[in-house]
């Protein structure tokens, strides 16, 4: 149950690692599992494609509370983050979700905000989709790790297996980087907190698999993009 997490999640990976859809997917699976008030955060100044704020109506209609940068343009790159970012971080009533940007760039934005997170009271999930360039190995997984890392001030509690090939997505896909998320976890001692994929293709997954599986829908493409 992804309610078990900390109240503070927040959740970064490389460019075109499907990032936000997980974001997406997580903070809607999250409001059906409780009563509490949810909230999620678009926090990617840095990727102006397939950002969470972009889906704000439907969640609102969800009854999720979206918050996204202080400059009311969805679709342009503004270095600009609300002050209301921190107002969950502060109210417990609240399960909170934060969509961070995918480098160290866009990691340097939350460690502005760093000193407003409890004290063990958040976590850190780092996407992982070995299909695309600087994480198709453990080796390169971690090194982007550390540099998210040092940029945020902050340590990746877990991993997310979200190795994709848009709708060509196969479970040999999955599988491989599930491989590479495992080398990732016993070398760093970060578990493997979710596998991320299409409904249809986690129906295949073999039994076993650590982390728990996470079905997903596009909310983030057009049905006629592959």
């Amino acid at each position: 149950m992804v309610s078990n997490d900390k109240r503070i999640r927040i959740i970064t990976g490389h460019y075109g690692s499907g990032k936000s859809e997980f974001s997406v997917n997580y903070v809607v699976q999250l409001r059906k599992e409780t009563e509490d008030k949810v909230a999620i955060a678009d926090l990617d100044v840095v990727n102006v494609y397939f950002r969470s704020r972009e889906r704000k109506e439907e969640l609102r209609a969800m009854g999720i509370h979206p918050i996204d940068s202080s400059i009311d343009a969805p679709s342009l790159d503004v270095p600009a983050v609300s002050g209301e970012v921190t107002a969950p971080m502060h109210d417990s009533s609240y399960q909170y979700v934060i969509d961070l940007g995918g480098d160290k760039v866009g990691a340097k934005v939350i460690a502005r905000f760093k000193e407003s997170l409890p004290e063990n009271g958040y976590d850190f999930f780092f996407v992982v989709n070995a299909n695309r360039e600087r994480t198709q190995t453990a080796e390169e997984v971690i090194e982007y790790i550390d540099e998210i890392e040092a940029a945020s001030g902050l340590k990746i509690t877990g991993l997310i297996n979200n190795t994709h090939m848009l709708k060509a997505t196969t479970v040999e896909d999955v599988l491989k980087g599930q491989e590479v998320a495992k080398k990732v976890s016993e070398m760093r001692n970060i578990p493997i907190k979710y596998i991320s994929c299409l409904e249809e293709v986690a129906e295949q997954l073999p039994e076993g698999l650590d982390g728990q599986i996470l079905p997903i829908h596009l909310y983030m493409r057009a049905d006629w993009m592959m």
